[in-house]
């Protein structure tokens, strides 16, 4: 090795010293202050309940307050830009689900941002149980009821949609049963389902934590479960393949990132500081029995997922017919 060659080594090998460090003294004196957990959605849905019960154990484990900023708005753009622009010292995070995570980047021929590149992945929060569901008030009380309704009134059928799997879900189902409905966007859940209630809108696909006390009071009708197999927090309403719908082969799920470039050693701390949250048994009853599958990760775990779930969510939007725009 030459003496050029050698000195090259030696400046690479203290850089990469320096970096392992710096990212050491990090998380090391992290957090420093407290610790914004960025929503694309209005509060009162399930992500929102679901990041304050985290955020509430985050706050006396981390030893900084944990606080939620809701930024609703342009199918989580509004949300997403706003982490991407921020300070990547780890007191800034996203906790973002496949909307803008998906159908952003998917579904529009120039992607404001890529979830790869553009975000640091922290940890996979879990996955949400949707469940179709319609104004009890309304003369339809099954799923194949409420087809035969569409194709006998065509446009009088309106349907909610506050993400990506209610507007892949509209895709399908108008798709396979020949079906002219229209699609009402929602920013957020909450409005979603309190227009459901109003009557402003027939039926939608939402989360069993935003619905389940509105079943039980019989203002709601639940009609099939969007999973593989039937839940037990309504065992006796059918799967969306057993009710004669399109399943769906992508899923909808909830993670945490923070901007890119955030150090490696406060995600994998922020990630096991989640995944200590979710063992804790108060916690994980209080989510699980609102119908939201817990299930956290490592940083590298949720990479690799992020990647698969994007080559899924594409071959779902193509057999939709749905194109970028």
């Amino acid at each position: 090795m030459s003496l050029n060659c050698f000195r090259q080594f030696i400046l690479v090998v203290c850089a990469l010293a320096c970096a392992l460090t710096a990212n050491f003294a990090n998380a090391q004196t992290w957090p420093s202050k407290p610790i914004r957990i960025v929503l694309q959605f209005p509060p009162g849905g399930a992500t929102d309940l679901v990041a304050r019960i985290l955020a509430q154990h985050l706050t006396t484990s981390l030893g900084q307050t944990v606080v939620v900023e809701n930024k609703p708005g342009a199918d989580g753009l509004i949300a997403a830009d706003y982490v991407i622009r921020a300070e990547p010292d780890g007191h800034t995070f996203f906790m973002a689900t496949n909307t803008p995570m998906m159908q952003i980047p998917l579904l529009k021929k120039n992607p404001p941002y890529d979830p790869i590149t553009s975000f640091s992945p922290v940890t996979l929060i879990g996955r949400y149980i949707f469940v179709m569901v319609a104004n009890s008030k309304l003369p339809y009380k099954t799923a194949s009821e409420l087809i035969a309704y569409g194709r006998q009134n065509p446009g009088k059928l309106n349907f909610g949609s506050h993400s990506g799997v209610t507007q892949l879900m509209f895709s399908r189902i108008s798709k396979q049963n020949d079906i002219q409905m229209n699609l009402i966007p929602y920013k957020g859940e909450a409005p979603n389902v309190n227009d459901l209630l109003g009557g402003h809108v027939q039926f939608t696909f939402v989360s069993t934590i935003s619905t389940m006390q509105h079943i039980s009071d019989g203002k709601l009708i639940p009609m099939a479960m969007l999973l593989n197999k039937r839940s037990p927090l309504l065992p006796n309403v059918p799967t969306v393949s057993e009710a004669g719908l399109p399943s769906l082969g992508a899923e909808s799920w909830a993670a945490l990132f923070g901007p890119a470039k955030l150090p490696s050693a406060i995600a994998t701390k922020m990630s096991e500081s989640i995944r200590e949250a979710m063992a804790n048994s108060e916690v994980r009853a209080r989510i699980e029995r609102q119908g939201f599958d817990l299930e956290g990760s490592t940083p590298a775990q949720l990479g690799a997922y992020v990647s698969s779930q994007l080559k899924d969510w594409k071959q779902s939007f193509t057999e939709a017919g749905m194109q970028p725009e």
